[in-house]
């Protein structure tokens, strides 16, 4: 198995088509995909008018690139409230999980509510959590988790109030070690590319002017995606970045995770949420 993370240049507005940006990122990179693999999406990539073109965007990006696709996540409307949710699909396009983020961040809570699906899903016989964005902030949401995972997938859209991203970046990179540590599995974050505008400069209605001004609208992401790998003992890999070019391929030791689970065992360091790993 393979990870491909992206970090692409998005813009956060309905007339803009991310989909066709992520797509050409991925075909531009001549990466060779197979079913074994898994790309995963950015937080909140598609403003599609529905939830049917969601899915149907989501299971013709997997099918073209034959592999699995962790969908990010979009608005949808499911018994009368706006929740921010991802779907996961097979290179079938048959979907095989689903999520929602359940603690809304800032000023999100003004038009989402909270999900209550933790994103426990199977892919390739491993053990996959997601959890969108600020979700990954909260320990007791990973511990919740009936298995524990192999792999932890974050579908990001990073903001800044910062002048550069580089505050951001730090806490992000230092939190996926953390948690790659402690909880024994690989983590991927996917984000919006440093500096998409998450609202354009053209939306100047009286509101965004005050959220501006009051410090709550921050205007572009940070670009933090990336992979955290436990099982290695460089200090320079322990966080890899997608870096410049936008999208990443890394390949998943699933091995040598064992590997660095029994160590843990042998030295009395337990999750006290999983059942024993080995």
């Amino acid at each position: 198995m393979r990870l491909i993370l992206l970090e692409p240049q998005l813009r956060h507005s309905p007339s803009e088509n991310n989909l066709a940006a992520i797509q050409a990122l991925i075909d531009d990179s001549s990466l060779a995909l197979s079913a074994e693999d898994v790309l995963l999406l950015p937080e909140r990539f598609h403003f599609g008018p529905s939830q049917e073109s969601y899915v149907s965007d989501l299971t013709s990006l997997a099918r073209r690139l034959a592999c699995h696709v962790v969908g990010g996540s979009h608005q949808e409307q499911r018994e009368g409230r706006a929740l921010n949710a991802g779907l996961a699909v097979a290179p079938d396009g048959a979907i095989v999980g689903r999520y929602e983020k359940l603690r809304p961040y800032a000023n999100e809570r003004g038009w989402v509510s909270p999900g209550s699906e933790l994103g426990e899903l199977t892919i390739g016989g491993r053990n996959v959590l997601v959890l969108i964005c600020a979700d990954f902030w909260f320990s007791d949401l990973i511990q919740r988790a009936r298995r524990l995972p192999d792999l932890v997938l974050v579908p990001a859209l990073s903001v800044t109030r910062k002048p550069t991203p580089e505050y951001s970046r730090a806490l992000w990179r230092h939190l996926c070690i953390a948690r790659a540590y402690e909880f024994g599995a690989y983590v991927g974050v996917s984000d919006w590319g440093y500096p998409s505008e998450l609202v354009p400069a053209a939306e100047t209605t009286p509101d965004v002017r005050a959220l501006r001004a009051a410090g709550e609208l921050p205007r572009f992401s940070s670009g933090v995606a990336g992979f955290a790998d436990p099982t290695t003992t460089d200090p320079e890999r322990m966080f890899q970045p997608v870096g410049s070019s936008a999208i990443r391929a890394y390949p998943i030791d699933f091995g040598a995770l064992e590997t660095f689970r029994r160590d843990r065992i042998d030295r009395g360091f337990f999750w006290k949420g999983s059942k024993d790993p080995a």
